[in-house]
């Protein structure tokens, strides 16, 4: 039998395995792909201790730049086999997989260009009085370790936005990916430690939150912590790290509203792409849309359409647009959302279906609004058609949640979209497009229990920094 490839812990820059054991599977297939080792908690101390040490010594900006630049070149000139390897463990088509991993190559790109921008500024302290003999200022200064815990959904490009930033600013970086999906992370991790990056700067654990990720968050010498996943363990985390920093991105209900003077051809095709790619598994996917009654038809035919024409199957097939979920666990749960609506009342539009860890695109209307699919984060390819006639009650509908990251508005009316932009209380509001619209480059955060901090190199940064004042006086005194 070919021994399957392995992913292993990176500390210090050696390669190492524990007696923890575990598969990394095709998500279609379900064929065995590599063997991952899990880290023990000696291992994540060690990783620690390694960085903590290695932070003391930052690289200046011009070698981050120039180590940045050169693993965004090395994605790039790999683009094709990463998309691969990312599709077979998360499930993915290629074709997102071949979009993210270019989203990856101008994630590390624009941390590179940032290493190169991290700046201060002249505090105006001669107006104070008896300061007008001083000079002041401030300087942005690493904060030394940062632990990054990444999900499944974006395997390459999540571990670039926390280890990019990361490392832009001056810290050192230790990364825990999915169990699901460790390989992206272990090349990207390879990458950096080819480009010349001091091994000591970057590290990788292994293994599930508990014990792994606990043991990460818990050592006191981790400075900030950035994650992404769901709420429940985002509360937990930030309830275990004390006066320590973090940013934490969480879950959504994400909202799109298409108005009665929207495009609704375009709206369509474009909320059925932000509803089902990746199988629905992005936490700014599509899940509610409130669709004026007056247009309700025509849109429901549109998004209708557009599903139907989605090819489910192997996520390594270029004509695949939409592969299995993370687990056939997770389709089942799906489902059984979708059954506990239509039991209470909604009906299936399209889709619905459910065949092991594939789930058909799945449009419904009449869905109760106590039911989960209106209320919970559903992170599959379903999507609930909610018509409205009064723009501020909709507003409040889409508000009307313990979440906050983002939220689309279709429309061609500037005051509609000013006042959308106004009063919907999200991190980010997207106008004439979904939810799931993102560029790698501007700030991507949310409020309420979507959580704290924002995402995108230039912002990152700030957060992985301190900002330290500089206060002068003339040797003498006063002059």
């Amino acid at each position: 039998m070919t021994e399957l490839p392995t992913v292993e812990n990176l500390i210090n820059g050696e390669w190492l395995r524990s007696d923890h054991e575990r598969t990394v599977h095709h998500k279609f297939t379900g064929a065995p792909l590599a063997t991952s080792y899990d880290a023990t908690s000696g291992m994540v101390t060690d990783a620690v201790t390694v960085a903590r040490e290695a932070s003391r010594t930052p690289l200046n900006p011009l070698q981050r730049f120039e180590i940045l630049r050169a693993v965004a070149d090395q994605i790039a000139a790999n683009r094709e086999r990463l998309a691969l390897d990312v599709a077979r463990e998360s499930g993915f088509s290629v074709k997102d997989c071949l979009g993210d991993t270019d989203r990856a190559v101008q994630t590390m790109l624009t941390s590179a260009e940032e290493a190169k921008r991290i700046d201060g500024e002249v505090v105006p302290i001669q107006a104070a009085p008896g300061f007008a003999h001083r000079l002041a200022f401030t300087i942005r200064t690493p904060v030394g370790v940062v632990g990054a815990i990444t999900p499944f959904n974006s395997p390459l490009n999540t571990v670039a936005h926390k280890i990019g930033p990361a490392l832009a600013a001056g810290n050192a970086a230790i990364v825990k990916p999915s169990p699901f999906t460790p390989i992206a992370a272990a090349a990207l991790c390879r990458m950096l430690l080819d480009a010349g990056l001091p091994p000591g700067l970057i590290g990788l654990v292994l293994g599930p939150g508990d014990p792994v990720g606990q043991a990460l968050v818990d050592d006191e010498r981790v400075d900030f912590i950035t994650f992404t996943g769901s709420t429940a363990a985002g509360k937990a985390i930030s309830a275990r790290l004390g006066m320590r920093r973090a940013t934490m991105e969480c879950g959504n209900v994400s909202a799109t509203i298409v108005c009665r003077d929207a495009d609704v051809l375009s709206a369509a095709q474009q909320c059925a792409r932000g509803a089902f790619r990746k199988s629905g598994q992005v936490c700014t996917s599509v899940q509610r849309l409130y669709v004026h009654a007056s247009v309700l038809d025509e849109f429901l035919g549109e998004l209708s359409a557009t599903a139907s024409k989605l090819v489910l199957g192997d996520p390594e097939d270029p004509a695949t647009d939409i592969g299995p979920m993370i687990s056939e666990a997770a389709a089942k749960r799906a489902e059984e959302w979708v059954n506990a609506a239509v039991d209470q009342g909604a009906r299936i539009v399209t889709g619905g279906e459910r065949t092991g860890p594939v789930m058909t695109p799945t449009i419904l209307v009449d869905v109760a609004p106590e039911a989960r699919l209106l209320c919970e984060e559903a992170f599959a390819p379903v999507v609930s058609v909610v018509p409205f006639d009064d723009l501020d009650t909709v507003i409040d509908k889409v508000n009307d949640t313990p979440y906050g990251l983002q939220a689309g508005i279709f429309t061609r009316d500037l005051d509609t979209a000013l006042t959308a932009a106004k009063t919907l209380r999200m991190g980010g509001v997207v106008i004439n497009s979904t939810s799931s619209t993102r560029a790698d480059l501007m700030p991507y955060g949310g409020v309420k229990d979507s959580g704290y901090g924002v995402e995108g190199p230039r912002y990152a940064i700030r957060d992985m920094t301190e900002e330290r004042l500089i206060l002068m006086e003339p040797a003498g005194g006063a002059r």
